[in-house]
């Protein structure tokens, strides 16, 4: 009686089967190419223990003299947090952090001479997915280079958990990601940083480091030449506009993963 069942079975998946291939089943769409996997190179080599250089990731201060009424970075004085944080002590030791003098010359001196202020006005984002802001500053630096820095409020007061300087084309808060762009030596190409929190560290990190195509830019007040269509002559009939095309003839541009942080190490 069993054997019988599983005829049956057989039978019917067979049926099946049969139904799926008249149906517009999945067809194959060539061979795949075998995946190959990493090769390491020089294995006789020892491990490095230590970075040959201090690039400040990582590195936290908590900034002395600032409270945060009720954890709200909105009703700090920037320019007197960036104060503070000259006499801040970092956890590590780097001198990733510190301004010229010039630079601190002219931040002191933003209450006279307003207008010479190197403070850049504040943003606020919920880095840190704690539920609330964290300030985001910057210090204009010379040569076109900028110093960002990123606060969050704790119990205890003010931390800094961000602070990097760089020749940056522009800085975007995308999500709770920091991405800072940066002109490369190749032309047509830029960096590309994003600092993202480490629940670990306690800190901002520079999570993806690249160098990428620079997308073209249009030029400012340049308008496109637009196409005129034909005039209709007398008698004809209008002709019909294009069609826009189905969803699926559209190309979908899809961002290229930011290479390895060892580019960063490389331009550094």
């Amino acid at each position: 009686m069993r054997a019988q069942h599983r005829a049956a079975a057989l039978l019917a998946g067979a049926a099946l089967l049969a139904g799926c291939g008249t149906g517009g089943g999945l067809k194959s769409t060539g061979t795949v190419p075998a995946a190959i996997g990493p090769a390491r190179l020089w294995p006789e080599l020892p491990p490095a223990s230590a970075a040959p250089y201090d690039y400040g990731e990582g590195e936290t201060a908590h900034i002395p003299g600032i409270t945060v009424p009720g954890g709200d970075v909105h009703r700090l004085d920037p320019v007197a947090v960036v104060r503070a944080g000259l006499k801040a002590r970092p956890d590590r030791a780097s001198g990733t952090d510190e301004l010229p003098a010039a630079t601190v010359r002219r931040i002191n001196a933003c209450r006279t001479t307003p207008a010479d202020c190197p403070v850049l006005a504040p943003y606020y984002r919920d880095l840190t997915g704690d539920g609330k802001d964290e300030l985001v500053l910057a210090v204009k630096l010379a040569d076109r280079q900028l110093s960002v820095r990123v606060y969050m409020p704790e119990p205890s007061g003010l931390t800094r958990i961000m602070s990097t300087s760089d020749a940056v084309i522009s800085v975007e808060l995308a999500g709770r990601d920091l991405i800072m762009r940066a002109p490369s030596a190749i032309t047509g190409y830029e960096y590309r940083t994003a600092w993202s929190w480490d629940n670990r560290q306690r800190a901002m990190l520079p999570t993806q480091d690249g160098i990428l195509r620079m997308t073209p830019q249009p030029e400012p007040g340049r308008r496109h030449p637009q196409t005129r269509r034909p005039t209709e002559r007398p008698g004809e009939l209008p002709s019909a506009a294009p069609t826009a095309a189905p969803p699926s003839a559209r190309r979908t541009a899809v961002p290229s993963a930011a290479p390895s942080a060892a580019v960063s190490a490389e331009r550094r």
